[in-house]
Formats: structure tokens, C-alpha cells, sequence
């Protein structure tokens, strides 16, 4: 019944947040920005409670809940402005939940109502996975909304909740992911390590320092750091980071397990050039392909990766072929899973999930194809987790070597199939687009679908072109 009571709870608080940006949206004020203006107004009204409590309050004098919250019309705007300023530029917690903060709601009235709508509920004696789940569900609904772009930086929670499950981290262990985005994928593991221990040195290793995210766009970093703070993480230093992980703030920190899914497409303009500062890497321009051998470089030995990466990653020349035959050469990668499209904002990409350990060479890799024959969509058919309740039972994590191919002679259209070092050696360029399942599959992407992905790999194109004409103008000099 309290189950029913709480779920009943948070549809109603979820509504009246969805209400007012509905509102908003109206007036010309983003999903997003809403959200990320929620935010920061709900981190001044629960900092407000604590200090009620007698916890104390980490916010300097004159720039509090209380400084803003009887005030109206422009005196409103302009305090809330004056407040979001001074706290940009704090340190710890403060300064990573405020990174770079400034006003996106201009009209008095729209930010009454936010103001009014967090002031009805006391948020920080709710408990923690209560105003989590709220927080996530607006997270996640913002991500499936086409207009607010947000989708972005949005991993369906059913494939992360996947991965974590077979990657299985410990509640003694690291966990990292350098391109962050909300942080599914740092909260699906603490969910999944949290239950693991009550020792309260535990509990509180897996609080304090057992995560580590990064992003370089700063909104993001806003919501992460408030997404974990909500679920009772990172409560005094966030242990999110505002950076781009292949050029900044580089060190040679290790983890024990790397879960990630890197930003499609290219890298955006006027970023750094990656090689120029990882001289460790093999030159090439492809975003995912560096974020590959950026996480081959951060994982300890002995430890595990799951990243999201598109097909090109395991088909590309060039370059790419050498990061390949780097993996299987330094890295187990034993397991591969093919998705289908329609499971990302990004409409018509072909991604897989890449398992791989570090510290032995790969001998078998395991396909598991989930992608012939299977259709998603984000509005209509959206990915469960019970759809990869099978991919899971037959990844058997942490004992192996109890798999069992589903295909063979007698059922070739069997998903789940073992690729020996001989056959993987032999493929041409070291290719690794398992396919073997013949259930008539076709394209049925959209033309906009079609059009986004011509639009990406013409980028991906125009890119290298654009680097091997430098070469050669440096040649010829």
C-alpha cells in the first residue's frame, strides 16, 4: 500500500513540474532550460531545509532561498540573476551545480511559479531514491521530447540498467564514465551496488569516492551533479566534472569499471585537436573511435568496460583498424552487443555494446544480435529491460564459462553465437559486424532518418578530408 502511496506521490509531483513547463514552453522557455533553471532553485530550497534542521548551510550569506523567496516582479529577476552569478563561481559542490548558471526564465510571473511549485514541498527529508525517481522520470521525459534536444544526452535506462547488470560492479569498486550526460549511467551503478554491503565504511566509499563523470557541456553537468546529489551522492564535492575528456585535465587516474556511451557524430567546432595532446593515441578524427582508446587508457588492469559505440567503430579503416587490432591485442573483448535503431535520440544509427576487459588478449568473442528483426521506437515501442532479459542470461556474468551458443546447424537464426580467435583473425581488416541471422530484415528507416545519417557520415568525410589536406600542406612546406 505505501508502495502505491509513494508511486501516487511522485505521478503527482512529476505532473505539476510537467504542468509549469508546459507553461513555460509556451512563453518561449525550452524544456531543458526549465529544468536546468528547477534545478538550481531546487538546490536554494533544499539547502534552505537543511539549514531549518540545524545541518547548517554550505550557500554564503545574502544569496539563500530565503533572500529570493518573498520577492516579486523585476526585484525577483534580478536577485535570482545576482545569486546564480555569485554561486557560478563558487567551489566544491556549489560550483559544479551552478557550473557556468545564468537566467533563462526573464518574466517575473514564469519564475514566481517555479519558485512556488518547489516551495510546496519540503524536498530534503524526502527520501533519497523518492525525490531521485522524481528527479530522474523529468530527466527521462525531457530526453524522449524531440523539441527540448535533450535526448542527446540521454541513454534509454533499460539498455544501462542491461549493461550494469552484466558488467556488475562491486561496492569496493571505481566507477567512471567520461562522457557522463545525466548520469544513468553512474546512478543505475551505485542502485546496483548499493544493496551489495551495510558496512558503513562501505556505504560510504560508494557516497563519496567511488564515482567519477565528466562532460563538457555545462547544463549537463548541472542536472548530473543534481541527479546523484537528489539520490544522496556526492553530498559535499560532486564527483562530477565540467571538461572534454580527450583533450582536458588529462591524468593517469585508473578505474575499475568504465560504463559509457560517447557523443555520436564529430567532435563540435573549436575543440581541441585530440592528438596534438594524446601523443598515447592513434591519430584519427573520429569522436568515438578516440573515446575508445580513451577508455582502453583510464580502465585499471584486471578491470571492466561496457560503451555504446556505432558500427563504424567496428568496420572503419585507417586509423580505426589499428585501434581494433590494439583492443584484441591488450583487451579481452568477449562480448558484443548489436542493438537495433530506434532506442536513441540520434534517429538511424547502429550501435553496439562493446564488453571488454583489460589485461589478457581476446580469444573468443560472443555476439549477441539484437538487432535483426527487432523494431523500437522511442514514442511507441520504446526498449524495456525485460527485452534483454535473454542477452543477459546468456552473458552468465561471472561465471563465463557456463555459455551456451543458442545458435547452431540445427537453429541458425539463434541470437547468441561464439566467434572464435581464428575466425575473428581471418575477417578482412579485422572487421567486426557479426552477422548471421537471415529473418528477412529491412530498412525501414524514415527518409529523415536516411537524410540524418547521409548528413553525419558526410561530416564524418568532410572531416578527414580537412585533416589529410593539413598533412599534406605540412608535407609539402
Amino acid at each position: 500500500m505505501a508502495d502505491t502511496m509513494q508511486t501516487k506521490s511522485e505521478a503527482a509531483l512529476v505532473k505539476k513540474v510537467w504542468d509549469i513547463a508546459n507553461v513555460l514552453s509556451a512563453a518561449g522557455v525550452g524544456f531543458t532550460d526549465y529544468i536546468t533553471q528547477l534545478t538550481y532553485i531546487l538546490f536554494l530550497k533544499m539547502d534552505a531545509e537543511r539549514e531549518e534542521l540545524g545541518l547548517g548551510s554550505t550557500i554564503p550569506n545574502g544569496y539563500k532561498w530565503k533572500d529570493l523567496v518573498d520577492l516579486r516582479g523585476q526585484d525577483l529577476v534580478d536577485k535570482y540573476e545576482e545569486i546564480l552569478k555569485e554561486l557560478a563561481g563558487n567551489e566544491g559542490l556549489i560550483g559544479t551545480i551552478f557550473t557556468k548558471a545564468t537566467n533563462k526564465i526573464a518574466a517575473p510571473v514564469h519564475l514566481r511559479k517555479v519558485l512556488e511549485m518547489i516551495s510546496g514541498e519540503n524536498w530534503y527529508m524526502m527520501d533519497g531514491d523518492f525525490k531521485g525517481a522524481i528527479y530522474e522520470s523529468i530527466l527521462e521525459r525531457n530526453g524522449q521530447d524531440k523539441k527540448s534536444g535533450a535526448g542527446q544526452y540521454f541513454t534509454p535506462r533499460a539498455l544501462i540498467k542491461a549493461i550494469v547488470d552484466v558488467v556488475d560492479p562491486k561496492i569496493t569498486e571505481t566507477v567512471a564514465d567520461p562522457a557522463c550526460g545525466t548520469g544513468g549511467f553512474l546512478l543505475a551503478a551505485y542502485e546496483h551496488m548499493k544493496p551489495q554491503s551495510k558496512e558503513i565504511e562501505k556505504q560510504l566509499f560508494l557516497r563519496n569516492e567511488a564515482f567519477f563523470g565528466a562532460d563538457n557541456t555545462p547544463l549537463v553537468v548541472t542536472l548530473a551533479s543534481m541527479n546523484l546529489y537528489l539520490h544522496d551522492i556526492g553530498m559535499t564535492k560532486s564527483p562530477i566534472v565540467c571538461q572534454d575528456s580527450l583533450t582536458e585535465n588529462y591524468d593517469d587516474k585508473l578505474y575499475d569499471v568504465i560504463l559509457a556511451n560517447p557523443p555520436f557524430g564529430t567532435r563540435p567546432q573549436g575543440s581541441g585537436e585530440v592528438s596534438l595532446i594524446r601523443d598515447d593515441f592513434i591519430k584519427t578524427s573520429d569522436n568515438q573511435v578516440n573515446f575508445l582508446q580513451h577508455i582502453m587508457s583510464i580502465v585499471k588492469t584486471g578491470g571492466r568496460v561496457g560503451v555504446v559505440l556505432p558500427d563504424n567503430v567496428l568496420t572503419d579503416g585507417g586509423a580505426t583498424v589499428k585501434v581494433r587490432e590494439k583492443l584484441l591485442r591488450e583487451y579481452n573483448l568477449h562480448t558484443i552487443l548489436r542493438l537495433p535503431t530506434g532506442i536513441f535520440y540520434a534517429n538511424g544509427i547502429k550501435t553496439n555494446v562493446l564488453f571488454f576487459d583489460r589485461g589478457e588478449a581476446t580469444r573468443d568473442i560472443w555476439v549477441y544480435d539484437y538487432r535483426t528483426g527487432i523494431k523500437h521506437t522511442l514514442a511507441t515501442k520504446p526498449m524495456k529491460r525485460e527485452d534483454l532479459d535473454d542477452f543477459v542470461s546468456c552473458y552468465c556474468s561471472g561465471h563465463m564459462e557456463d555459455r551456451e551458443q543458442t545458435y547452431s546447424a540445427e537453429n541458425p537464426n539463434g541470437r547468441w553465437r561464439r566467434f572464435t580467435s581464428e575466425e575473428i583473425h581471418s575477417r578482412d581488416q579485422l572487421k567486426l559486424d557479426f552477422k548471421w541471422l537471415d529473418l528477412n530484415e529491412k530498412d525501414d528507416r524514415t527518409l529523415a532518418e536516411l537524410l540524418q545519417e547521409i548528413k553525419m557520415k558526410s561530416a564524418n568525410i568532410a572531416d578527414a578530408v580537412a585533416e589529410l589536406e593539413k598533412l599534406i600542406g605540412e608535407v609539402e612546406k
